[in-house]
């Protein structure tokens, strides 16, 4: 009888010993972050409300200013796609780590001291390198010798242009134009501007990835297939320059 009971009163006196321990090794910590916090929210007016505001608060600001941004269609130079009062999400991890942009992409750049002192967005017709001329026998855009068919996203009843053009994008640059062609400022109206109309790749703010509001425009907007069969750049011909030509 009496083993019997020494032998439950060390296995009650065990288990408190091992929930001890444990808080030892981890308690200070835990409880060092909690009271962090808890005097945060006691400085706060509001309290933990406050503080988880504030901090949903921060996070949104980082995410729009590294990661995704919304900008507000203010034009009609990019529709029948883009209609003014759009809002799109951009995508500014797009061309980090090494990726530039391609043919056929919407994006969102600074023109100042090219464009003008604003945001833009267009869609990239030229990169680096490229021979876009306006325009072949039946009127459309031609890059690197090759006829693009813009019909599914050009305004309907817009040609590819009214403005003849016959340009070699410098390297770093990016020829734009609006796919509201009569209705938009683009690389070809600056032709003769300091720069030659180029938008530097450095300019770029990023990659217009989705139409967010309103509700009823939710789309993804995907690069279209037409400049998929253009070659790649030749190198520039003897006595050429990149820049503007003709």
């Amino acid at each position: 009888m009496n083993t019997e009971a020494q032998q439950t009163e060390r296995d009650r006196s065990s288990r408190p010993a091992r929930s001890e321990k444990i808080s030892d090794t981890e308690g200070p910590e835990d409880r060092s972050r909690f009271a962090l916090v808890s005097r945060a929210a006691e400085w706060l007016p509001g309290g933990r409300i406050t503080l988880t505001l504030l901090v949903c608060l921060l996070f949104l600001l980082l995410f729009s200013r590294f990661v995704i941004q919304p900008f507000e269609i203010p034009s009609r130079s990019m529709e029948s796609g883009l209609r003014i009062g759009d809002r799109v999400l951009v995508n500014k991890f797009a061309y980090r780590f090494g990726a530039e942009p391609q043919r056929g992409d919407v994006v969102v750049f600074d023109g100042t001291g090219y464009f003008g002192h604003a945001d833009y967005i267009k869609r990239v017709v030229g990169v680096g390198r490229d021979h876009v001329v306006c325009c072949d026998k039946e009127g459309r855009i031609e890059v690197n010798g090759r006829s693009v068919d813009e019909s599914t996203f050009l305004y309907p009843g817009d040609s590819p242009s009214t403005v003849s053009f016959d340009v070699v994008v410098p390297e770093g640059g990016l020829f734009v134009m609006g796919d509201h062609r009569s209705d938009s400022r683009d690389s070809r109206d600056h032709l003769g501007s300091p720069g030659g109309g180029m938008v530097p790749v450095g300019r770029v703010i990023g990659r217009a990835d989705w139409i967010a509001w309103p509700r009823e425009h939710w789309t993804r907007l995907n690069r279209p297939g037409a400049y998929a069969r253009v070659p790649a750049p030749a190198a520039t011909a003897p006595g050429k320059s990149d820049g503007v030509h003709g």
